[in-house]
C-alpha cells in the first residue's frame, strides 16, 4: 500500500468550529499568544518523553537534548515552531487537534455569548492554545512523529481553519512535531527576528528548555575573507523558574509562568512561592487562579498541580498533591526527595508526598485566610468563583475543618444582601447575649430562604438566621454540625426551642393556644394522613398560617429533591404541618362546621406551607380545584 493511500480529508468536530470562529475575533487583541501557546504545548511534548524515558531511555534514540527550535521564511511567509519531544501518532493528532474530548464541551460552548470581552476569557480558561494559531495564520501544516514509531509512520495534518483538515502518511526523519505557519497578510510583523525575540522574553522566559532561533553571524577565515553564516542561540533563560530565589524571580514572571502552566490567559489572583529544606527537600509554587474553569465541577477532570523531581517532570495534573475542594489550585511541586521512576502507585503509598499534600494545603489555606482578612474585595471574587469548591471542604478534609469553616462565607438575615459574605466568625460575633445556637435554614434560592415563614420569629426578636441556599449546602451542615463551639441549629427542623428569648407569658400562651387548639389538630390530622406526619400548634409563626418542618434526623426537602434528581431512591418523610393559633384562618377553622370546607382549608394550608418553602405540589390541579371551590 502507498503513503497517498493513507491521505484523508476529516471534519472537525462541531465545537472545534466554533471555537475556531469565535478565537479567531475574541482573542485577535492579544493574537501574540499563539506563539506562547504553541510554545507551551512543546514543552509539555518534551517534559513527556522525559517521564517516559525514565523507564526506557533508548527512547531518545541517542538525542536526549530536549529543545525547542522557532525559525522563519519571510519570502515564503512562514514561521515554523519545533520540538524534538514526545510526538504524536495519527490517533492522537485527530484525538489532540480535530476533537475536544471533554465531557464539559456543550455546556462551555452553550456559555460563550458572542461578546469578545467576555469570550476572550471563557476560551483561555478552556485551553485551546493550538487553535490560536489561526488568529495570524490562513493555513497550519504540522508533521509530527511520535517516539517509538518507525520514520514512515509520521503524520502530516493539514488545515486553513475552516471546516475539514487533511491527515496524510509521510516520512519524517527525527521524533517530535514541527507546526508551520503560514502567515496572514496584514500579520508579517511574526516574521521578524526582534518581535518574535520579544514576545518569548515576555512569555516564555522561564520555560525550562532551551528556546533556540537562528541568528547570522560574520566569520574571517584563513585569508581574513568576512562570510556570513548562520548559527542557532539560545532566547530565554532556560532554568526553572521556580528553582530561582524569590528575590530573583519579577512578578512579571510569576504571572507568564501561571499562563504556561495554566493555559490560562488571565493573570492569576495570588501565589505562593516556597522552598522548604531540612529533613524533606522540595519547593512549590502555587497559584490561585481569578477564574474558574468550565470543567470545575466535573469531578473526574484533572488536577492542576505538576510534579518534578530534581527538576525532572514526572507526573502531570495528580490528584495526590491536592485534595479535591481545592481542586482550582495550579502550580508545580519538585521534590529532591523522589526517585525519578516514581509511579503513581508510589505516590498513593508515599509518606513524602504525604507530607507535601498536607504543607500545600496549609499554604493554600493561609494565602486564602490572608486575603479574607487584608483583601476583602479580592476575596469576594475569589469566593463568587470557588465559594461552591470550598464548601466541600468541611466535608473531605477532617484536618482542617475549622480552619476552612473560617474561609466560608453566607447569606444572612442581618443585611438581606444576596451576596455571600457573612462568615462563621461574623455570625459568632453578633450573637445575642444568651443564644446558644447558630441559626440556618436551606432552601432552593435567596428569595425564597429570605421570605420563609420559619424566620418570622426570629425578625420579631432580632436573632441573625444564615440564609443557605447552594446546593451542597445541605451535605455541608450535615458534616459541619458546630463551630466555636456553637451547635449549628436549622430553623426548619425539630422542635424550636428558643432558650431564654421565650418568656413565662409566652410559655404559658403557648400552651393555652395547644389546649384550646387540639380539636382542630386532631381533626386535621386525620384529613391529612397521607401528608402529613403530625400536626401541631407552633410559634415560629406571626405572619403565615402555617409552615411545615421536619424531624431533626429527616433528610431536608433540598436534599430529597437533589437526590431524586440524580435518580436516587430517596425514603418517603412526610414533613410534619403547624399552625399559627394566633391567625386569623386558623381561628376560624375552630368554629368550622362544614367538613368538607374544612378537609379542603386543611389541604390548601399544606399546599401552602410547601409553596412557601420554595418546593413543588404533587397534585398542582388539586390544589387549584380546591381554592376555587372556596372562592365560589
Amino acid at each position: 500500500m502507498t503513503v497517498e493511500a493513507y491521505k484523508e480529508t476529516l471534519e472537525f468536530q462541531a465545537e472545534v468550529k466554533q471555537l475556531l470562529k469565535l478565537m479567531i475575533h475574541s482573542l485577535y487583541s492579544n493574537k501574540e499568544i499563539f506563539l506562547r501557546e504553541l510554545v507551551s504545548n512543546a514543552s509539555d511534548a518534551c517534559d513527556k518523553l522525559r517521564f517516559e524515558a525514565l523507564a526506557n531511555e533508548g527512547l531518545y534514540d541517542g538525542d536526549s537534548d530536549l529543545n525547542i527550535h522557532i525559525e522563519f521564511d519571510k519570502e515564503a511567509k512562514t514561521l515554523t515552531i519545533s520540538d524534538n519531544g514526545i510526538g504524536m501518532s495519527r490517533d492522537e493528532v485527530v484525538d489532540n487537534i480535530g476533537t475536544i474530548a471533554n465531557s464539559g464541551t456543550k455546556k462551555f460552548i452553550d456559555s460563550l455569548s458572542g461578546d469578545q470581552a467576555k469570550d476572550s476569557h471563557l476560551i483561555g480558561q478552556f485551553g485551546v492554545g493550538f487553535y490560536a494559531t489561526f488568529i495570524v495564520a490562513d493555513k497550519v501544516t504540522v508533521k509530527t512523529r511520535r517516539v517509538g514509531l518507525p520514520e514512515d509512520q509520521a503524520v502530516m495534518w493539514v488545515s486553513e481553519g475552516e471546516g475539514d483538515y487533511t491527515l496524510e502518511t509521510i516520512a519524517k526523519a527525527n521524533r517530535g512535531t514541527e507546526i508551520t505557519l503560514h502567515i496572514r497578510e496584514g500579520e508579517e510583523e511574526f516574521l521578524d527576528s526582534w518581535r518574535l525575540k520579544t514576545i518569548i522574553h515576555t512569555y516564555s522566559d522561564h520555560i525550562s528548555l532551551p528556546i533556540t532561533m537562528p541568528k547570522e553571524v560574520t566569520a574571517s577565515d584563513e585569508e581574513g575573507e568576512e562570510a556570513v553564516a548562520t548559527e542557532n542561540e539560545v532566547v530565554n533563560k532556560a532554568s526553572a523558574l521556580w528553582a530561582r530565589a524569590k528575590s530573583d524571580v519579577s512578578e512579571d514572571e510569576y504571572k507568564e509562568f501561571y499562563k504556561h502552566i495554566a493555559h490560562d490567559f488571565e493573570e492569576p489572583m495570588k501565589w505562593s512561592h516556597n522552598k522548604v529544606e531540612g529533613s524533606q527537600a522540595y519547593t512549590s509554587l502555587l497559584y490561585i487562579p481569578k477564574n474558574p474553569p468550565h470543567d470545575l465541577y466535573e469531578r473526574e477532570r484533572k488536577q492542576g498541580i505538576k510534579l518534578y523531581a530534581k527538576r525532572v517532570f514526572i507526573m502531570d495534573d495528580t490528584d495526590h498533591l491536592m485534595p479535591m475542594y481545592l481542586r482550582f489550585i495550579r502550580g508545580i511541586v519538585d521534590s529532591d526527595d523522589l526517585p525519578l521512576n516514581v509511579s503513581r502507585e508510589i505516590l498513593q503509598h508515599n509518606k513524602a508526598i504525604d507530607k507535601i499534600k498536607s504543607a500545600s494545603v496549609k499554604k493554600v489555606l493561609g494565602m486564602l485566610e490572608s486575603m479574607s482578612k487584608n483583601d476583602k474585595e479580592d476575596y469576594a471574587s475569589f469566593w463568587k468563583a470557588f465559594g461552591n469548591v470550598i464548601k466541600e471542604g468541611p466535608i473531605e478534609d477532617f484536618a482542617n475543618k475549622e480552619r476552612v469553616a473560617k474561609l466560608l462565607r453566607f447569606t444572612s438575615t442581618e443585611d438581606g444582601s444576596a451576596e455571600q459574605c457573612v462568615s462563621l466568625e461574623d455570625y459568632v460575633g453578633r450573637m445575642k447575649e444568651g443564644q446558644e445556637q447558630i441559626y440556618f435554614i436551606t432552601s432552593d434560592s435567596f428569595m425564597a430562604a429570605r421570605n420563609s415563614p420559619h424566620l418570622e420569629v426570629f425578625k420579631r426578636k432580632g436573632i441573625e438566621v444564615l440564609l443557605l441556599t447552594d446546593r451542597i449546602d445541605e451535605w455541608l451542615v450535615q458534616h459541619l454540625t458546630e463551630f466555636d463551639g456553637k451547635k449549628l441549629q436549622n430553623i426548619a427542623k425539630g422542635d424550636l426551642d428558643l432558650g431564654s428569648f421565650e418568656d413565662e407569658e409566652e410559655k404559658k400562651a403557648q400552651e393555652k393556644a395547644v389546649g384550646d387548639m387540639k380539636g382542630i389538630v386532631e381533626l386535621m390530622k386525620e384529613k391529612l394522613a397521607n401528608k402529613a406526619k403530625d400536626v401541631r400548634i407552633t410559634h415560629r409563626l406571626t405572619d403565615s398560617p402555617s409552615c411545615l418542618v421536619l424531624d431533626q434526623d429527616d433528610m431536608g426537602m433540598q436534599m430529597q429533591q437533589i437526590m431524586r434528581a440524580a435518580g436516587q431512591d430517596v425514603p418517603e418523610n412526610q414533613p410534619i404541618l403547624e399552625l399559627n393559633p394566633d391567625h386569623e384562618l386558623i381561628k376560624q377553622l375552630k368554629d368550622m362546621a362544614d367538613q368538607s370546607l374544612f378537609e379542603n382549608w386543611s389541604h390548601v394550608l399544606f399546599d401552602q406551607a410547601v409553596l412557601a418553602e420554595g418546593g413543588q405540589l404533587d397534585d398542582p390541579a388539586a390544589y387549584v380545584k380546591r381554592v376555587n371551590e372556596m372562592l365560589k
